[in-house]
């Protein structure tokens, strides 16, 4: 299986700069998997797609606002990017012409001081604590595909209504079509709603360079299923209801928790799961996802769980039906 199978043509112009005006006027395709069908519908119509006895499964991840802007010692700006705390003062970062020792000023705030971990991580040390700092003044971390600066409306609409747990790099972008208003409709028709935690990180972004698609490495992140969540995934399977995973990173987080049983278990570590075509899917019935980017590991596990041909006939049909793509575009229910 080649990456270059999972290649297709995404016109700058079907990118999403920005998200819809109201969260849940996103366009909503649905695919049928059993009968290979595929209808048009409003996002806010989904509570009408659903049934009672159904659970859905949302991350409760938080994005941080990520993205640091200093000076070096010379004045040259620099830009630092977040990607996972190891203490109060110490961080996983990504930045450019990283050099052992740099020190980087961030006006109002903490000096930062470069150095190498392990496996060529480069690592950030603050001169303080500094998580006041990136909370008040750091930028949110738009993909690299929205080509413009994050500005004070990305804090809201680059978030989930029900983001508790801070840690995460990107959003899980299925959840930003909910609203509270949505989530109560959907819960008055007798759906269950129930949390998972993975803090989306550089895994779920890194790009296939690969040629084969099993040669690519996943980096891992961090996941979490609670007890309580564990129950009300398998007792909604015991009752004959549909589990839905809304969202990729859902999805990967309960398959890597399936014991030989069939039964979703408790856990809290790190994930490397990848899923391609060929995988057997025992955590969720169903998933509500965005449109993702062309050669990624996103597009392989929606083309895993739907099929392949019914993926790319789907993707086809939303170019041609002008549906905005990527983390803030449009959404699909796979049933």
């Amino acid at each position: 299986m080649k990456t270059s199978d999972f290649d297709y043509n995404l016109p700058e112009e079907r990118i999403a700069y920005r998200p819809a005006a109201e969260r849940q006027n996103s366009k909503l395709m649905v695919l049928d998997r059993e009968k290979g069908e595929i209808t048009h519908r409003k996002f806010f119509e989904l509570p009408g797609l659903l049934k009672p006895g159904d659970l859905l499964v949302l991350n409760n991840t938080r994005v941080i606002p990520a993205r640091l802007f200093g000076r070096k010692k010379s004045g040259e700006r620099a830009e630092i990017l977040l990607v996972e705390k190891q203490d109060s003062r110490t961080w996983k970062c990504l930045v450019r012409n990283p050099k052992e020792g740099l020190v980087i000023e961030f006006e109002d705030g903490p000096s930062g001081r470069l150095f190498s971990g392990e496996a060529g991580v480069w690592l950030v040390e603050f001169s303080g604590d500094a998580d006041s700092y990136i909370d008040d003044s750091g930028s949110m971390p738009l993909p690299h595909y929205i080509k413009r600066e994050p500005d004070a409306e990305d804090r809201v609409s680059y978030q989930t209504v029900y983001a508790e747990k801070p840690g995460a790099i990107a959003a899980p972008t299925a959840g930003l079509h909910f609203t509270p208003g949505l989530l109560k409709e959907i819960e008055h028709g007798g759906v269950r709603m129930t949390h998972v935690t993975l803090h989306v990180g550089i895994g779920t972004f890194k790009p296939v360079k690969t040629e084969l698609v099993r040669e690519h490495d996943m980096h891992p992140e961090f996941r979490e299923i609670p007890p309580a969540t564990a129950d009300a995934v398998n007792a909604a399977k015991s009752r004959g209801g549909r589990v839905i995973a809304v969202g990729t990173t859902v999805m990967r987080t309960l398959e890597s928790s399936v014991n030989e049983a069939g039964e979703v278990v408790p856990c809290k570590g790190e994930t490397g799961l990848f899923i391609l075509p060929g995988y057997g899917f025992r955590g969720a019935d169903a998933l509500i996802t965005n449109f993702h980017l062309p050669r990624s590991t996103l597009l392989m596990l929606v083309s895993a769980f739907a099929g392949r041909e019914f993926i790319f006939r789907a993707y086809n049909e939303a170019l041609n039906r002008d549906y905005r793509f990527l983390s803030y575009g449009d959404a699909m229910f796979i049933k």
